[in-house]
């Protein structure tokens, strides 16, 4: 990697959380993310904040924000459903910053669902404070063979 991009070495995962695999190319490439196993429909993740996840100001960018966020509210529809889902509609509130260094903890719930869409909202902080609020509409799937 070219210098300015060099990743800052993560520390130890919060408590409880253990590294999410298979999520695909895109979030592969943007991770690692990690997850809290269990917690019923709550789907809760994590990531360090690294040089490549910033803007030019040193703050995590906006499209990062809103790609994780959009991750931990499809898993939170999957907790929800037990069903794959698309984003159909996805609402962001910034509210705060997160910067290079930090651990963005996000957290979901469903909050209502139908046959065929569900509604999740949550959001993401670091520390005590909110940086991100979200909602989203997803579509759900059901797989043909």
């Amino acid at each position: 990697m070219s210098e300015g991009i060099d990743d800052t070495p993560a520390s130890a995962p919060p408590l409880g959380f253990v590294p999410s695999e298979g999520r695909g190319g895109f979030s592969t490439l943007n991770g690692p993310y990690f997850y809290r196993p269990g917690g019923g429909e709550m789907s809760e993740q994590a990531f360090f904040a690294q040089k490549r996840h910033a803007n030019g100001l040193g703050l995590v960018h906006g499209g990062m924000l809103s790609a994780f966020m959009d991750g931990v509210l499809a898993a939170a529809v999957w907790r929800g459903t037990g069903k794959t889902a698309l984003t159909i509609h996805l609402s962001i509130d910034f509210l705060d910053m997160a910067r290079v260094g930090e651990w963005v903890m996000g957290e979901a719930k469903v909050t209502r669902a139908t046959r065929d869409v569900a509604f999740a909202q949550g959001r993401a902080y670091v520390g005590g404070k909110d940086v991100v609020r979200c909602s989203g509409v997803f579509k759900l799937m059901t797989r043909h063979r």
